[in-house]
């Protein structure tokens, strides 16, 4: 019993560390286009939906929901000044806000919603909105924002694919362990049945004596 609650637990655990976050900054200029960046690996996940929110995401979906995308198009969109301009056919989500206000300042979130538990990807953009026109350190932090994008992608990828090893040996562990306390258990029973029968046999060669 211990074992099975033992590896319900890692189990779990191992789950829970699946979903993969993160969280960036990004500066822009009032009345200028700005774009969070968002990605995930198309090749590797598929067509796959996402949303974004203004706020922390919560445990699902997200929170204050500003536009959302089924994988093919944008299907829901709170205003046209949020545009998801990227190709979606590549894994690139990320959120254009056009034309830029000081009250477009705050938290966003990205939600990639893998497919399995615990699975989605989770990213937080804290935009802060300055007076001014755009520079060029600006478009610099955001090409270092889509290649540290793509890095944390790829290192979501090797860790899903060892929590599933992980799982599957857990498992493997777990049935042999089952086993072997049912092959413990049968044999003690045979024991005890086999001694039984011997102290009856014994018995009744005393009784004919």
């Amino acid at each position: 019993m211990m074992t099975v609650r033992r590896f319900n637990s890692l189990l779990l655990l191992a789950l829970l560390t699946v979903s993969g976050s993160s969280s960036r900054k990004v500066v822009g200029r009032a009345g200028e286009d700005v774009t969070l960046p968002c990605r995930y690996n198309f090749k590797y996940y598929g067509v796959t939906p996402a949303c974004w929110g203004r706020g922390s995401l919560p445990d699902c979906l997200c929170i204050n929901q500003i536009i959302y995308t089924d994988g093919y198009k944008v299907t829901t969109r709170a205003s046209s000044r949020y545009q998801l301009l990227g190709r979606l056919e590549d894994g690139d989500v990320s959120l254009t806000i056009l034309n830029t206000t000081e009250e477009d300042a705050g938290r966003y979130g990205c939600r990639v919603q893998i497919a399995g538990w615990f699975n989605d990807q989770k990213h937080h953009i804290d935009l802060t909105i300055e007076k001014g026109q755009v520079t060029a350190t600006t478009s610099s932090t955001s090409i270092d924002s889509e290649h540290q994008q793509q890095q944390e992608d790829e290192k979501g990828k090797n860790q899903t694919d060892i929590i599933i090893l992980v799982c599957v040996l857990l498992m493997l562990i777990a049935l042999v362990a089952a086993g072997v306390a049912i092959s413990r258990r049968r044999w003690n029973q045979h024991k005890i049945s086999s001694s039984s029968s011997s102290s009856s046999s014994s018995s009744r060669r005393r009784s004919r004596s």
